[in-house]
């Protein structure tokens, strides 16, 4: 019997599984909620199996069949991804489909730079992009959800690969008035037992604390943020000081208040700055092309808070 299903169609049941929500699945692929609902209504008459439980309060739930077809329908996706791949390599065309996902540290500054401008080299390439944590883009690597990311090497699992882009030293933050605004840098020591706005993310807390560990001592954690630009906001309004490794474009919070940077001096490990992706990641020419524009990017000093 011919298939009476698209790809199309198992694109919208996985976004809607993913989501939980046909509004939500609509807004990610940016097609209209009764196109998504038709599509699932048509796919649960083909495939004679009910696929979500619809329930009005609490959006829509996978049934135990749709869960396995969900796993199913993303195999067939990403088979479909490869045909494109496939493709591409054969004509030395760059197009497709590409799935980046970011951390979320610094997703503000650099990935829509380098979006733009892969973008602009590759018209025939479409991008969708994800900010993520670092256990976030671990799992959305393995579950091909994401094809390649923008991220540290905060501990990276062997099953995935990285490549170094830049190495960034560490700096450390500080407000206009704090004690040790005024020097050219500073050491751990001299941050110990003084007030600090810890940055805390899955991988990325560990690696500042560790510059702690290694002198034995432990910093006077006064505030907790899961988000850089909060974490600029503290310092500048006098919460502590805080160490990252971007710096930002302006030497200023948010809300407008100055800051001032200043390297942290002694043997500290810089962070490295990369893209990660599955060991066979970079067989495809999508990928390659993506590879090479980022190298490119940082060698010209284009992406910010990079290089300066």
């Amino acid at each position: 019997m011919p298939t009476r299903y698209t790809l199309r169609q198992l694109e919208y049941f996985v976004a809607v599984g993913e989501a939980g929500s046909i509004a939500l699945a609509s807004a990610r692929v940016n097609v209209s909620s009764p196109s998504i609902s038709a599509s699932i209504s048509q796919l649960e008459r083909e495939f004679g199996v009910p696929l979500f439980v619809r329930q009005h309060a609490q959006g829509l739930s996978l049934t135990q069949a749709g869960r396995v077809m969900l796993e199913q329908a993303r195999v067939v996706l990403r088979e479909a991804d490869r045909l494109t791949d496939l493709a591409g390599d054969i004509t030395g065309q760059v197009r497709g489909p590409l799935a980046i996902g970011c951390l979320l540290t610094f997703a503000q500054i650099v990935l829509p730079t380098v979006r733009r401008s892969f973008e602009a080299a590759y018209p025939e390439v479409q991008i969708r992009q994800v900010e993520m944590n670092q256990a976030e883009i671990y799992s959305g690597l393995r579950r091909a959800d994401i094809d390649i990311a923008l991220t540290y090497d905060l501990d990276i699992p062997t099953d995935l690969r990285f490549v170094t882009l830049a190495e960034l030293p560490p700096y450390v933050m500080l407000g206009e008035g704090h004690p040790l605004a005024g020097r050219d840098g500073v050491s751990v020591e001299d941050l110990t037992g003084l007030p600090m706005v810890l940055l805390d993310l899955p991988f990325s807390s560990d690696y500042f604390l560790s510059f702690f560990q290694r002198q034995g001592t432990k910093p006077l954690i006064a505030e907790r943020t899961r988000d850089m630009a909060v974490m600029r906001s503290l310092v500048a309004n006098g919460y502590g000081y805080a160490i990252a490794n971007i710096r930002p474009q302006h030497d200023r919070a948010p809300d407008g208040k100055p800051l001032i940077i200043v390297p942290l001096r002694g043997e500290v490990r810089p962070m490295r700055l990369g893209l990660l992706m599955a060991q066979d990641g970079e067989g495809a020419s999508t990928l390659r092309a993506f590879i090479d524009h980022c190298t490119t990017l940082v060698r010209t000093q284009v992406l910010p808070g990079i290089g300066r």
